[in-house]
């Protein structure tokens, strides 16, 4: 399982995540996208519609009648309904359920450092586990520091 940490620095979620998304559906997988405030998930929602004059990416919020057939689906929680194997945790907060998923991509800024910090650490010594730590550098280029 990899766990990939992703600290915001130089662009916000918004230009990240998109592209996290692309890569994730362009070699056919699925992802699940979690977010626990309410808020957050419908503008991420209007997101996916709109990154792009030329594309969007195809999705859902998650409690429709369709949550299976989603390629990417959008939740408070880290329940794969759309059966997901790729979760981005994209609100800072660590959920142990994303274990379960073959790769995680956690999110977080500055506001969420010390939660991200102690996400690390516990997975230390977690068997089967691969970590990787990854910061923008000035020009935004994503730089893998552990």
């Amino acid at each position: 399982m990899k766990a990939d940490f992703y600290h915001l620095t130089a662009q916000p979620l918004d230009r990240v995540l998109p592209v996290i998304a692309e890569k994730v559906l362009g070699s056919g997988e699925r992802l699940l996208i979690v977010a626990g405030d309410q808020a957050q998930r419908s503008a991420l929602d209007k997101l996916l519609w709109s990154y792009s004059a030329a594309s969007f990416l195809p999705h859902g919020e998650a409690g429709g009648e369709r949550d299976a057939e989603q390629p990417v689906l959008i939740s408070g929680n880290p329940a794969a309904a759309n059966a997901a194997t790729n979760i981005a945790i994209v609100d800072g907060v660590w959920r142990e359920e994303a274990l379960s998923f073959a790769r995680v991509f956690h999110f977080f800024g500055e506001d969420s450092i010390a939660a991200a910090r102690a996400a690390w650490k516990s997975l230390a010594d977690r068997e089967g586990v691969d970590r990787r730590y990854w910061k923008q550098d000035e020009g935004g280029r994503w730089q893998q520091v552990a």
